[in-house]
């Protein structure tokens, strides 16, 4: 069994600085909601352009961990997800002379050990983080314009398809 390093926390708590429960609640709770608010606003122009939109959390209680086996079911309580992050659904594009498309994107957090990754999918990594370390404004701005980026990138696409 690894062993598990801990962070003096300012309230004179030492937290765990692996993969469990009370590293990926704050993930889940706290920074999704934060990066989905962040992203909303990067979109507020585009979103209209579709009859439908949705942007929701997600925990991957399919995946196991292989890195720590365990007999308990997969969830966000056990602390054993491997991935959680953000699905964007944009449904329905409408504008005349154009065939309507769907656009759908995930803004992934790959739950390793001891660290976490960001990015458009679990291969991709676009920022690398210790549980319980903190994000600057800054880098919640960059993830959300890269992803909105992405989506944007995906409508051009689409666009230039169907013309």
């Amino acid at each position: 069994m690894p062993l598990k390093t801990y962070t003096f926390q300012q309230d004179n708590n030492y937290m765990a600085d692996t993969k469990d429960k009370d590293s990926i609640k704050p993930l889940y709770d706290q920074l999704l909601p934060q990066l989905a608010d962040k992203l909303y606003q990067q979109l507020t122009e585009v979103v209209p352009l579709f009859d439908d939109f949705s942007l929701e959390r997600v925990a991957d209680t399919w995946t196991k961990d292989r890195d720590n086996p365990s007999d308990k079911p997969i969830s966000l309580e056990n602390g054993n997800v491997a991935q959680i992050g953000l699905k964007l659904q944009l449904l329905g594009f409408q504008r005349a002379g154009v065939t309507s498309f769907d656009i759908a994107k995930d803004l992934v957090l790959k739950l390793e050990h001891t660290t976490y990754s960001v990015g458009p999918d679990k291969n991709t990594t676009w920022v690398e983080k210790r549980y319980f370390q903190p994000w600057t404004p800054q880098e919640l701005d960059d993830v959300a314009e890269r992803l909105a980026s992405e989506v944007i990138d995906a409508i051009t696409e689409q666009l230039r398809q169907n013309s």
